[in-house]
């Protein structure tokens, strides 16, 4: 049976960087892929090291090339791809737990022939968010042509590892890296790939760490008349592909803007800049679970563990939403039950303060996400007010995604349960939860 996923990574003197990055695909949520690792001509002990990972999991492939460049290497990976996507990696960076969870399902759920993601930018210790589609939306090829056309040297839109492809349309078109040059080569084969995509896919969720610097083209001893002739036939390649997705009509009100990429590339062009704004700490960007925390025991530590567990589902929501983790929480408890007390015990169990809960209520509010409302006892009746809560009818899109969270959580602690097992652990949580409550009360 074939693999759904083929993850191309070209290997290259990478001794130092490629453990990170294959362990972070091997440990991926998602497991059905192959690993195409491609050696090209490694002088150091990785083409040792891609043998030990071939020798240890049965989905990594080994290819040993003499040095020809990446784009042969990518171009051999792409020629022994058995998946149904194809995924592209390089050696120096690496992906999170969830990214190949969220970008076949977003491929999967809308039908989408290019799913395009958000990156972090690794500088040092930290690490920046890097977008340019501001909102999870289906395309159509014009729609992602005109978004393109705006920041047409963006990286953004230039490589190959923030990108989901079906390896069908590459294969019926017979699509490869252009192995003459050694600048945009990753635009030129993104540009063909999309005169030939229909339904694209925007992903606000940041899915891979990019940490290499990329050297400019004067860095490579090229001559400057080589430079120049370079760029030229890429922005020729670059106005041609307009010329193809636009009408002659929309070309010529486009030219302009087609003509800014010639602008944008006078540096070094699609190089992205060392620092971008809103930089964090590297490892406070996701949910982390430190290594004493995952192995300690205890009661306390269950707890722990299976709070950290539901952040990480939940975070890929919260951030496609522009939610904090807090606010995800809350969404999802009202998602499976309108609340109905008071403040203080809503706060406690969202885990949060009762001033973070006031301030996610009011943003919550203002987004009409969620309603409230209070009641009073009937008169003569002893007791107090009731705070009401619930999700408003604005907030179904949210919903969906919540329950899809949810559902990713349950898989990861019950996933490994027979059957007969999930029905008797299901039959005696029921009884765990009702002793609770009896004893609560």
């Amino acid at each position: 049976m074939e693999p759904t996923v083929s993850i191309i990574v070209p290997v290259y003197n990478a001794e130092a960087t490629l453990p990170r990055c294959v362990e972070s695909i091997l440990t991926q949520e998602f497991r059905d892929f192959e690993l195409l690792l491609v050696d090209d001509g490694s002088s150091d002990g990785s083409g040792a090291l891609c043998d030990g990972y071939a020798a240890g999991d049965s989905r990594v492939r080994v290819f040993h090339v003499p040095n020809g460049g990446v784009s042969a290497a990518r171009n051999l990976g792409l020629d022994h791809a058995r998946g149904e996507y194809l995924q592209f990696l390089d050696s120096d960076d690496w992906i999170t737990q969830d990214a190949t969870t969220l970008l076949i399902r977003a491929a999967r759920d809308h039908g989408c022939d290019l799913v395009i993601s958000d990156f972090y930018r690794v500088v040092g210790e930290r690490v920046s968010h890097k977008g340019d589609i501001e909102e999870d939306t289906v395309l159509t090829r014009e729609e992602y042509a005109a978004h393109m056309m705006e920041r047409p040297a963006d990286f953004y839109y230039g490589v190959l590892w923030n990108k989901l492809y079906r390896r069908e349309i590459v294969e019926r078109h017979h699509l490869r890296m252009n192995e003459e040059i050694s600048w945009c080569e990753d635009f030129m084969f993104n540009l063909e790939y999309i005169r030939w995509a229909e339904r694209f896919y925007a992903m606000q969720v940041p899915v891979y760490y990019y940490v290499k610097t990329k050297g400019s083209l004067a860095s490579q001893y090229m001559s400057i008349p080589k430079t120049i002739r370079m760029k030229l036939l890429v922005f020729e390649y670059y106005n041609r592909f307009y010329k193809t997705v636009l009408d002659e009509e929309e070309y010529e009100r486009s030219r302009l803007k087609v003509y800014k990429f010639l602008v944008d590339a006078a540096g070094d062009g699609m190089v992205l800049p060392a620092i971008l704004p809103g930089t964090t700490k590297l490892g406070s960007e996701r949910v982390q679970v430190a290594r004493p925390a995952l192995d300690s025991s205890g009661v306390l530590a269950d707890a722990f563990r299976e709070r950290k567990l539901l952040d990480a589902c939940l975070e890929p929501t919260a951030l496609r939403y522009d939610l904090t983790l807090g606010e995800a929480r809350l969404l999802l408890q009202l998602s499976q039950a309108a609340w109905e007390g008071t403040r203080k015990d809503l706060a406690e169990m969202v885990g949060v303060s009762r001033r973070g809960l006031t301030v996610a209520l009011q943003r919550l509010t203002a987004r009409e996400l969620v309603e409230t409302w209070e009641t009073w006892p009937y008169p003569g009746e002893k007791g107090e007010r009731r705070w009401h809560l619930a999700c408003s009818a604005g907030a179904r899109g949210l919903l969906a995604d919540l329950t899809l969270a949810w559902g990713d959580y349950e898989q990861a602690r019950t996933g490994t349960l027979t059957g007969e097992e999930l029905a008797h652990y299901n039959a005696l949580s029921d009884k765990v939860r009702s002793s609770v409550r009896d004893a609560l009360r």
